[in-house]
């Protein structure tokens, strides 16, 4: 006589064979378009900011895990992950020390500081940016020129910078690499010179910016294969930008010659990378169907309020850590009806 075996677990159960490598392979799929575009655009400075920085956050991870005695968790990609992104968001010209730094600060504060992949509060590629924002003012606002002739003959001349030495001034060879530069980000010359950047410039990555922030076209195709693979909650980057692109429609209508389109928001500055691959966080977002709206919407509106009325251009990061903060608050808040009850009597 032949037995079956039944075998009872408690909530939550597993809907799908999908595995934490899996997902984040995925998730490196998705943003191998947005480096190779970045390489393209900065040559070796970006090729070695991007291997830097996710080297260093793969040797903390490393290092983190034998002081804990515990096993290697390299395989999981997560390291890799922070380590891309972080590079992704920070400066072409950063010299390749302040990089080291911030992985390093990415996984050491940002994950392994509250118990490692699943425990931490806030996204660990954004804590690392947060703290070189802090500690290197300067150099996290160098910006240079995309498609410089030798860029892939010659490092930006700032990007070798000996550790603890003062990166030189990039913007004398910026200037000479592409005529009539500016060294400002469109959201600077916006903000501070009041002088708007066409549409057709941000499409085709001609903009100073961040190393992975101008390839817009590429972020949203990564962030639909992940969506249709359901690996990334769709209504959070929806409600990001639609809530973003609401509010700053609504600030143009008020005052049209003051505030720009909802479509230079929209494509200006980190907001497409943030929204699709730093926003979408499983960990740091929440996870009822309320709450993920209210989060996105949140995060959309400050980042919108932060530009405008901020003493910086840029307010994306700021506003995903403070959605990051609120995130338990959120799910407290928003949970679901249960099923049968809440009806009518």
């Amino acid at each position: 006589m032949s037995t079956t075996r039944l075998e009872l677990r408690t909530t939550p159960h597993i809907k799908a064979g999908r595995t934490v490598e899996q997902i984040m392979r995925a998730v490196l799929l998705a943003l191998a378009p947005v480096c190779a575009f970045a390489v393209w655009q900065y040559g070796l400075s970006a090729l070695a900011l991007i291997v830097t920085v996710t080297a260093a956050c793969l040797a903390t991870e490393r290092l983190a895990n034998r002081l804990r005695g515990e096993a290697s968790t390299l395989g999981d990609a997560s390291a890799t992950i922070t380590g891309v992104l972080l590079a992704l968001c920070l400066p072409p010209a950063f010299p390749l020390w302040m990089g080291a730094v911030a992985g390093i600060v990415a996984i050491a504060l940002g994950k392994t500081l509250f118990g490692g992949l699943g425990h931490n509060v806030f996204n660990p590629a954004l804590v690392g940016r947060a703290f070189v924002q802090a500690a290197f003012p300067a150099a996290i606002t160098s910006w240079v020129p995309a498609y410089a002739p030798d860029r892939f003959t010659a490092f930006i001349p700032s990007t070798l910078t000996p550790p603890l030495m003062q990166p030189p001034d990039v913007s004398a060879w910026a200037q000479a690499a592409v005529d009539g530069f500016t060294g400002a980000t469109p959201l600077a010359r916006w903000k501070y010179d009041n002088v708007l950047t066409p549409a057709a410039d941000f499409f085709a990555g001609s903009v100073a910016g961040s190393t992975g922030e101008t390839g817009a076209v590429l972020i949203l195709l990564g962030g639909l294969y992940l969506a249709a693979r359901r690996y990334l909650d769709w209504r959070i980057p929806v409600a990001v930008l639609g809530s973003a692109a609401l509010a700053a429609w609504l600030f143009q209508l008020w005052a049209p010659e003051r505030y720009p389109e909802p479509l230079f928001v929209l494509l200006s500055g980190g907001l497409m990378l943030g929204a699709v691959f730093m926003a979408t966080d499983m960990v740091t977002s929440p996870v009822t169907p309320l709450g993920v709206w209210l989060y996105g919407a949140l995060i959309g509106v400050l980042t919108v309020l932060i530009r405008y009325f901020g003493g910086m251009p840029e307010g994306v990061m700021y506003a995903i850590l403070v959605g990051n903060a609120l995130t338990p608050l959120i799910d407290r808040y928003t949970p679901p009806r249960a099923f049968g009850t809440g009806g009518r009597r």
